[in-house]
């Protein structure tokens, strides 16, 4: 009987989630709607998914975020945004991390989710990975973002990993990006989006995310040849932070 009435609450607990998701863009539709007719209003759009749409979630969730900054960014610099990726939590502390607006990019299949996937197609850009002429699509799209002052989010793990995996292989995209605009790199570990909200269904529990924003990676001198080097050192210090824990001190990179 126990273990029906723990499988029933993480059911209802993964309702609620979905419940939290469409009720303030149901609300705000009108102000979110008005903020996607232009790329120039994006930045308001941002504003709202930051400060009205996020916040509901997490705190609704009882997942407040508890992050640490070993390095701050500047309002008027674009960044290229990384981090693990287990949990769709991790769109919603991403907001809450950064507050340079930033453009997502990630996989077309997010579309499909009802009235989310409305403004997702909108507002991010959609990568098909199994496409090549989208993906560099990605890049033109990214470049003209990054043009208008606005900064790059991928979790450059791609998919989402093995819930056994503490961190898998990241792709080089985010890397090549990051060095072709010469705009710094920001590493950041969510330590606990994996447990508060993993993608099974019959599981989840509220709780603090801790996430770190670890010192920024510098691109300026880099090129294209150092795209391995420097994914692999991003990781490795995204790797460490798991392993270590959110109670270490910051490092330098």
């Amino acid at each position: 009987m126990l273990a029906f009435l723990k499988k029933a609450g993480r059911a209802l607990y993964r309702v609620w989630f979905y419940i939290l998701v469409t009720i303030p863009i149901i609300i705000f539709s009108p102000l979110l709607i008005a903020s996607t007719l232009s790329e120039k209003t994006y930045p308001q759009f941002f504003w709202l998914a930051r400060n009205l749409w996020a916040p509901v979630i997490l705190y609704g969730m009882g997942c407040p975020p508890k992050i640490t900054y070993c390095e701050r960014m500047k309002r008027s610099e674009s960044y290229m945004l990384v981090a693990n990726h287990t949990s769709m939590l991790d769109i919603m502390l991403m907001l809450r991390v950064s507050r340079n607006p930033f453009v997502f990019v990630g996989k077309k299949e997010l579309v499909n989710i009802p009235v989310f996937g409305f403004f997702y197609k909108r507002v991010c850009i959609m990568v098909d990975r199994e496409d090549s002429r989208s993906r560099s699509a990605v890049y033109r799209r990214a470049q003209r973002r990054l043009d208008e002052g606005l900064s790059i989010c991928i979790f450059p793990e791609g998919g989402v990993p093995d819930e056994s995996v503490v961190l898998d292989a990241f792709k080089d995209g985010a890397f090549k990006m990051a060095i072709a605009h010469k705009i710094p790199i920001v590493p950041i570990t969510f330590y606990d989006n994996k447990t508060r909200f993993p993608f099974r269904f019959y599981s989840g529990s509220p709780g603090l995310l801790r996430t770190r924003v670890h010192p920024f990676f510098n691109t300026k001198n880099s090129n294209t040849s150092d795209t391995p080097v420097l994914s692999n050192a991003v990781r490795e210090v995204i790797l460490e932070s798991l392993v270590e824990g959110p109670n270490v001190p910051c490092h330098g990179t």
